[in-house]
């Protein structure tokens, strides 16, 4: 079976498994984050200058760095009421449906710097489905850049490292997942490829077919242009 535009164009490898990131990869929710950050901001006067850094990262680590630590457990769950109750505009990223519908159910998984109630809210208000495996901020003791995510999700998925491919949109993801010993398609949706340093980069998933074999899954892109770490 075969999936994505076509199957054509440049062979990046052959996989027991894909490991997918959420916020950037596979769900654009860039604007309703924006929205809760600069509210948590205001909220707990931190200048809105010094939040773009922070964008994506774990609500407990970002109270850390900007809030005193009596307040931190309080402002941390601040940050995640409101990612969770703000969901509008949140949209599927180009190629994820595909992505998800033409991977198989046991050869795929979420591996994400979110919460469980923040995956779930997103991944309805974008209308994808939840894989079976998913790990969350909650379920490992060190979240990314640490390779703890990934390495959890391949021990669910059963497979070696070296064997499942890692997407992600962020360098602490794919610095997480280098150390981790996995392979690491980019999407440069929101970061040029010399900031990402994965191996092969990407717009986003809709430069990329899925072929699935008996030996494995061949993941293609489109443009050879693109094929270059």
């Amino acid at each position: 079976m075969s999936t994505g535009r076509n199957t054509a164009g440049e062979l990046i490898g052959t996989f027991d498994a894909v490991i997918l990131d959420h916020d950037g990869t596979i769900v654009d929710s860039h604007d309703a984050m924006v929205r809760a950050y600069t509210s948590w901001a205001l909220e707990y006067g931190i200048e809105l200058t010094d939040l773009p850094y922070f964008l994506g990262r774990p609500s407990n680590a970002i109270a850390e760095a900007l809030v005193a630590p009596d307040r931190q457990h309080e402002a941390a769950q601040r940050i995640e009421d409101l990612e969770v109750a703000d969901t509008t505009g949140v949209r599927p990223m180009p190629g994820a449906a595909v992505a998800l519908a033409a991977l198989p159910t046991h050869a795929v998984a979420i591996a994400t710097s979110c919460t469980r109630p923040l995956l779930e809210a997103r991944m309805r208000a974008a209308q994808l489905p939840l894989p079976p495996i998913v790990v969350v901020r909650e379920d490992v003791v060190h979240g990314k850049p640490a390779p703890d995510t990934f390495l959890r999700a391949a021990e669910l998925l059963g497979v070696e490292p070296s064997r499942a491919l890692v997407v992600e949109d962020a360098p602490a993801g794919v610095a997480a997942a280098r150390a981790g010993g996995f392979p690491v398609l980019g999407i440069t949706a929101g970061s040029a490829p010399k900031a990402l340093n994965a191996d092969i980069h990407v717009p986003d998933l809709s430069h990329v077919s899925w072929q699935i074999l008996d030996h494995g899954i061949e993941v293609r892109i489109h443009d050879e242009s693109l094929a270059q770490g």
